[in-house]
């Protein structure tokens, strides 16, 4: 598409100047110093708003640009300013629910900016008690700074088509134009204004700093503009996947000015009613993101039984590409995983993601949290009385001599101590950290109008007002390392009694030097992901445990805490600070990659891996996995190769597996890649969660990905 080709030259010159989006909140708060924080913030953020520019690309269909929060107009004594200003107010981050976020758009679509002033009017009438009136006004101010900066961009658009020299541009700009004023003052009409409504807020988040704001279930909330536009005549497939391809190619914006940007876009799966929710403009948003070929915006599928074979199919040609994308998950794991915490099943069947794999019931929930947990680092403190080899900071408990275990089920019930420790351990630190702030102060207004039913019970969406509370999700690290390890001390301590645990922790304390014929063993010992139950038991152990331990914890206002089995990349951080483990692994090396078998260790082909993988029952993991597999790039161009690949993940899903992601760049291209990258600057991989262009990862990352095991079914028969 020449419109994309255009776009992608124009953003790649560097903006102007710094990022001084904090001087424009300064410049709001300072003449709203008196007022309660949450009132002279939420003019900051207005300011913010209504005062960076609004830049429209020669190329544009849609408007939206994040250029405007850069300047070389504000001094570096302004700049320091501000930043105190910024830091003395205080503000959310993560770990606080700042972002990580899916906003409620198909509601915003329907009331649009003139409906959303009438419900702030009609909660304040309800809620009259001071707290709620200080919150709703602030929601107005915020929409009031939108608003305005939605007429910026009409400006921008106008000063576009007065400079145009051809007809199609001037026609193009002053269409534009008309749509963003429409938007003030109407719900949108059509397809375009609808797509231009939803950037326009997400380019807000951004400007406000908050990353990972989700698009959510895009090809759901923005159907009916399509539908009626295509049966009016008004637009056909290719227009709406050219609209959307450089809407998706300008979330990679950020790249060019020294950032980046995780958003999950979201389609198929079932809709709230349960009925098969793969439709014209699903097929729309695949073709989009072939055609911008980033490596985000980050798509997710949701797979499930009744859906049309065509679409897992046009989702392996996507992923072909060397796209990495969408990944692939099951709606019939990931709706029991969180219904089972009670909330209504209209809303779990509208569940969405953020970020790289996180469940989220889109535009109901605070915004999401998590963190990763190291299950395997627990491994050690039984063999050492609490201490860890390799990480000085961690203080375990004492579950005695090694050399008084005398049995497997001992040894378990002994890392089950460990384990209760440091997740409870874990949950103080992060319970402490989420909840030390004053919810009032702290409060995201413009968020807020993006989550029910914040404005209907005049509460901010940390505060009470979102209908489900927060939850937080731990990722829970090496399954593979943990049962391979498990296997190992059964099968050579146990059972054949080859060795004693107190060699076992010897070993382990000298990195296995002097005891290579015992690392040998272990080595060989059975592996996760050839389909051996006597390994396989142990990560089924493993996602029961995490579920147990995490059950009884709750978040600060009564959520869940999420088990996830996914690492993104620190599986390399979290083997860099262990030891050597009993499954072989050599001291400060990675551990195993999220949900995956370990590298090199499924040497019985992809069938045994989806035997092994499916056995741990998913429904217990709230949060979602990442199963990152390699296929040759001839198993997915290849239409009867691909066939193939479609009936291996067909019965994955209905096995029980609950997440898959594709790599199908040749090992042979990635070793180039690392030799020449002058050559691969485009070349963009799976990595965990995320897709990211191979040269710009770290080594040791690039390697990670490199020794994963790359299935073909010439080698393997299947």
């Amino acid at each position: 598409m020449l419109s994309v080709d255009l776009l992608r030259k124009e953003m790649k010159t560097p903006p102007k100047g710094v990022p001084v989006g904090r001087v424009y909140l300064l410049l709001g708060h300072r003449p709203h110093y008196a007022e309660p924080p949450i009132i002279a913030k939420s003019h900051g953020t207005a300011n913010l708003f209504a005062s960076a520019p609004a830049f429209v690309y020669e190329s544009d269909l849609i408007a939206g640009s994040i250029r405007g929060v850069f300047s070389e107009d504000f001094s570096e004594r302004y700049r320091k300013k501000a930043d105190h200003d910024f830091f003395s107010y205080g503000f959310n981050h993560f770990i606080t629910n700042a972002d990580h976020y899916a906003p409620n758009y198909r509601t915003f679509l329907v009331e649009g900016i003139p409906g959303t002033y009438a419900k702030i009017e009609k909660s304040k009438k309800e809620h009259t008690d001071e707290k709620s009136q200080r919150f709703l006004t602030a929601v107005g101010i915020t929409l009031d700074g939108f608003s305005q900066m939605i007429e910026n961009y009409a400006v921008a658009a106008d000063a576009r088509a007065a400079a145009a020299t051809t007809e199609e541009a001037k026609a193009r700009f002053t269409q534009m134009a008309a749509d963003l004023r429409l938007l003030r003052v109407s719900a949108p009409q059509n397809f375009r204004q609808a797509l231009q409504l939803v950037f326009l807020t997400y380019v807000a988040f951004r400007m406000e700093g908050k990353n990972a704001m989700a698009l959510g279930r895009i090809d759901q909330y923005l159907y009916p503009f399509f539908e009626k536009d295509v049966k009016a005549g008004v637009l056909t497939e290719e227009k709406a996947t050219e609209l959307l391809a450089c809407t998706f190619l300008k979330i990679g914006e950020s790249r060019y000015f020294g950032g980046d940007d995780t958003v999950n876009i979201c389609i198929g799966g079932i809709t709230p009613d349960g009925k098969d929710g793969v439709n014209p403009l699903s097929y729309c948003v695949l073709a989009a993101v072939k055609e911008a070929n980033i490596p985000g915006p980050n798509l997710s599928a949701r797979m499930h039984a009744n859906q049309p074979d065509k679409f897992l199919d046009e989702c392996l040609k996507v992923i072909a590409t060397g796209l990495g994308y969408p990944a692939l998950m099951n709606d019939e794991i990931n709706i029991p995983a969180l219904a089972r915490h009670g909330y209504k099943i209209e809303d779990v069947n509208d569940y969405c993601f953020v970020g790289c794999i996180e469940n989220l019931i889109m535009g109901k929930q605070v915004p999401w949290s998590d963190g990763r947990f190291n299950v395997p680092m627990f491994l050690e403190p039984v063999f050492f009385h609490g201490e860890t080899l390799v990480n000085p900071e961690y203080i375990g408990i004492d579950t005695g001599n090694v050399e008084d275990i005398k049995s497997m089920d001992e040894f378990i019930e002994a890392y089950h101590k460990q384990l209760e420790f440091a997740i409870a351990d874990y949950y103080a630190s992060f319970n402490s950290e989420n909840d030390r702030y004053n919810t009032e102060n702290y409060s995201q207004p413009f968020l807020s109008i993006f989550c029910d039913d914040c404005i209907a019970r005049g509460k901010d969406v940390r505060d009470g007002g979102a209908i489900y509370p927060s939850v937080h999700g731990a990722g829970c690290i090496g399954i593979a390392t943990v049962a391979d390890s498990l296997a190992a001390i059964e099968k050579l301590v146990f059972n054949e009694k080859k060795y004693t645990l107190s060699q076992v922790r010897d070993a382990l304390a000298a990195d296995f030097k002097g005891y290579e014929e015992m690392q040998k063993d272990m080595l060989a010992a059975p592996k996760y992901g050839n389909d051996d139950d006597f390994v396989d038991k142990y990560a089924v152990w493993f996602v029961e445990e995490m579920d147990r331990i995490y059950k009884p914890y709750k978040t600060r206002d009564g959520g869940a805490f999420y088990s996830a089995i996914a690492s993104n990349i620190q599986n390399i951080s979290a083997g860099a600070e262990i030891g050597a483990t009993p499954d072989g692994r050599n001291a400060k090396e990675p551990v195993s990659d999220a949900a995956s078998p370990m590298h090199g260790m499924d040497h019985e082909g992809i069938t045994a891996v989806i035997n092994s993988t499916s056995k741990p029952n998913y429904k217990l993991v709230s949060c979602g996995t990442v199963l990152n597999q390699k296929f040759t790039p001839r198993m997915l161009n290849d239409d009867e190769c691909r066939k193939k690949v479609c009936d291996l993940l067909k019965v994955y899903f209905k096995k029980g597996g609950q997440e898959m992601q594709i790599n199908s760049v040749s090992r042979d291209v990635l070793k180039d890649a690392m030799k020449h990258p002058e050559n691969y600057q485009n070349l963009v991989v799976r990595v965990s969660g995320f897709s990211a262009y191979y040269i710009h990862l770290d080594r040791s990352v690039q390697l990670d990905i490199l020794k994963r095991t790359e299935h073909d079914d010439e080698k393997e028969g299947f």
